[in-house]
């Protein structure tokens, strides 16, 4: 059986370098389009974040909103405070950022392997700019559906993080609200700090670069194969939509906006793929776990619940204001 599985690997990569050389044209269209996405669409929104939050965490700002949410936390998801960083960042930047900062709060033991593990679940934010941007402008060309895709995702996400909070909860400490104990949290956190501001900017720039050149990487692979897949296969629009979804969300997200049906299904269709996110993102996530022992199926059964919760909210959101 193994044997027959290496079998079929090879004779899989050979027709993907016979596909690569015979339609070379469409390939160097994938290509040049995964940059495309990465230069007008990721490295805008991903680069300023994940340098700002290298820098951020240096100087305490892990600690000032892990105190100042800890009451918050702890009550409705039962998990340590530490991880309302990664919750608000992801907020903001957007996926897989999620993972990044996981990682980078479990390698300095702000999180323990459950809580990362717990947090990655439900942080996965499509970026807000992103859906109101691209998807609400030019896929739906409909700024109130952006609306509703975006808050219907985003709530998604809080569900699941209810629905999860008994699973492995944190020890909960039961403390109060104090700003005056955060700013000395982040005070104390900032004067321990040995590293010079220069080494950390440098830091900073590397390992941001590094994981964009990584993200990078993912998009254009993913955007190859499912360029080999139309080449071979005539799916209808719909299932084309589907299937490059799954794969990878972009190129998903531009086939909905193609297909004749009205805007509120396009909308529900839109909504179930960011919250899922495609392999693309998945195997981006993977990439930058891969050095931990934070589990990544438990992530993968939250994209599932996500597509799930999101649609219903969005479908609802569309029928009582009749969009």
């Amino acid at each position: 059986m193994k044997k027959l599985t290496s079998v079929l690997i090879m004779i899989c990569l050979i027709f993907c370098g016979y596909e690569i050389l015979s339609e070379s044209e469409t390939i160097m269209s994938a290509v040049s389009y995964s940059f495309n996405i990465w230069i007008n669409n990721v490295f805008p929104s991903l680069f300023p974040f994940f340098v700002l939050s290298e820098i951020l965490i240096n100087y305490g700002f892990i600690e000032l909103v892990g105190e100042l949410f800890k009451p918050i936390f702890e009550k409705i998801f039962k998990i340590n405070g530490n991880a309302a960083f990664v919750f608000i960042m992801s907020l903001i930047s957007g996926f897989p950022s999620n993972a990044k900062y996981t990682r980078e709060l479990y390698l300095q033991n702000k999180l323990n392997e459950k809580e990362a593990t717990k947090i990655l679940m439900f942080s996965h934010f499509s970026n807000p700019l992103f859906i109101l941007g691209t998807i609400s402008l030019i896929f739906l060309k409909d700024k109130r559906l952006g609306l509703i895709v975006m808050f219907s995702h985003y709530i998604g996400n809080v569900i699941i993080g209810i629905l999860i909070r008994n699973y492995y909860p944190s020890k909960i400490t039961n403390d109060k609200f104090s700003i005056k104990k955060a700013i000395l949290c982040m005070h104390n956190k900032r004067i321990n700090n040995n590293k010079r501001f220069g080494s950390i900017i440098t830091n900073s720039l590397v390992n941001t670069i590094n994981t964009l050149l990584l993200i990078l990487g993912v998009i254009t692979t993913f955007l190859i194969i499912t360029t080999i897949i139309d080449n071979n296969f005539h799916l209808s629009l719909l299932n084309k939509s589907l299937l490059s979804g799954f794969l990878e969300m972009t190129q998903g997200l531009k086939h909905v906006s193609l297909l004749t049906i009205n805007n509120n299904c396009k909308a529900i269709l839109i909504c179930a793929i960011i919250s899922f996110g495609g392999l693309s993102v998945h195997t981006q996530i993977l990439s930058i776990i891969s050095d931990t022992k934070i589990k990544y199926i438990p992530f993968l059964l939250a994209r599932i619940i996500h597509v799930i919760t999101s649609s219903i909210i969005c479908l609802l959101i569309c029928k009582i204001y009749s969009c």
